[in-house]
């Protein structure tokens, strides 16, 4: 199917090529003798709670050697380069002898997936050659294959794992339910990473400049529907606080659409020069790269993609103590419905629900500042995962 596809998709080609390289890059980078922890995630999201433990294992032990391999192009291509990992391939698909010829090739010590990664065949090769496997970050929900009338397949290659590290009680309990016992919980390790982000984040001047003394919220990794309600806000009457946004898309139609909301009142941060004019109330970023420094200059983060598929990084928003808000299709993010819970965070379905929730934190700053202490609370209790999990896989010896 890839192959007929990929006449057709450029990203198809990208992870043919890709596969048909994966074990010419392994021979050219790894020899005999090698202590080798292969790293495997699905994508860019999954990357980012894997890369912790990378991290803290090479920090501990100089002489692992990582390779890191992926399955989709959005996740290969942006991190392709990444400097944590000796060699970065596509994972070659799931075969019998794909699996066979790839861990025969590598030859780990040790193989590490990522939060949703379940290969059949890869874990009856490795499980066949004694090579320790474990999963970190997992979170499992009754809906999923392993726990549904026909999933005793699926939860045979959970049985199938060294060791599950999983983040929350609500997995364990069902892991146990279902006779799977191999597990312990550990928590999620972006906890670690975005505190690491915010501990290293430095100031951006011009956006210093254009924050001073005043109130100013954040719209992080925005999409159309949350812009459009931040300019029909912007747009009535008593709204005096800035806004900073940042889309998830900073192509440059969609930073002249977003221009074309804010007419008259936004400026471009590239563009910024020198003083910022008077009239501007919206600073648009139109580049990459700087969104978890920007947190540190609100005091309400606005969270995009809730409005499509699901909510993006909040937890990079709520370290710097700061509520977030986002739209409803948070209900797969533990995160989301922890903060909720804890009233950290608010979610809306419409711009009535926007509007409100902006005006109530708006007229009670002693509210605002509670919220905001929540969700760093939450962070600075979720903390530990890459430190337990990293000193774990160096020293289990299964």
């Amino acid at each position: 199917m890839v192959v007929i596809v990929s006449a057709f998709n450029s990203k198809a080609t990208m992870m043919l090529l890709g596969r048909k390289r994966a074990l010419e890059d392994i021979s050219k980078v790894f020899g005999p003798g090698d202590r080798i922890f292969w790293f495997h995630c699905a994508s860019l999201g999954e990357f980012e709670q894997g890369r912790p433990v990378i991290e803290k294992v090479r920090e501990k032990d100089s002489g692992i050697r990582i390779l890191l391999s992926f399955y989709s192009p959005s996740g290969y291509e942006v991190r392709k380069n990444y400097d944590g990992a000796d060699c970065v391939v596509y994972l070659p698909l799931d075969t019998r002898r794909n699996a066979k010829r790839f861990i025969e090739k590598l030859n780990p010590e040790k193989a590490i997936f990522i939060k949703y990664e379940f290969w059949y065949n890869y874990l009856a090769e490795l499980q066949g050659r004694n090579i320790p496997v474990y999963l970190i970050s997992g979170i499992f929900r009754k809906g999923q294959p392993f726990f549904r009338w026909y999933g005793r397949y699926f939860r045979e290659i959970l049985k199938g794992f060294t060791h599950l590290y999983i983040q929350d009680e609500g997995s364990a309990s069902l892991l146990k339910e279902y006779g799977i016992n191999n597990y312990s919980i550990s928590g999620d390790t972006r906890f670690d990473r975005v505190m690491d982000i915010s501990r290293r984040s430095t100031g951006v001047a011009a956006v210093e400049r254009f924050s001073r003394d005043r109130m100013v919220f954040i719209a992080g990794s925005s999409w159309q529907p949350e812009e459009e309600m931040i300019a029909r806000y912007t747009g009535e009457p008593g709204r005096e606080a800035r806004w900073i946004i940042a889309p998830h898309n900073t192509n440059k139609a969609n930073i002249e659409r977003i221009e074309k909301l804010f007419s008259g009142i936004s400026a471009r941060y590239t563009e910024l020069a020198g003083e910022i004019p008077d009239n501007t109330r919206v600073l648009i970023i139109d580049t990459i790269g700087i969104l978890s420094s920007l947190y540190r200059y609100a005091r309400i983060a606005v969270i995009g993609g809730g409005f499509g598929r699901g909510i993006h990084n909040i937890l990079e928003a709520a370290t710097w103590g700061i509520p977030v808000l986002f739209g409803p299709r948070h209900e797969k993010f533990k995160e989301a419905t922890d903060l909720l819970s804890l009233g950290g965070a608010k979610s809306f379905s419409d711009y009535k629900d926007f509007r409100a929730t902006l005006d109530k934190f708006v007229d009670n700053p002693a509210g605002l500042e509670k919220a905001g202490a929540t969700s760093r609370e939450y962070i600075n209790s979720n903390l530990g995962a890459t430190d337990l999990i990293s000193s774990e896989l160096l020293t289990k010896n299964c």
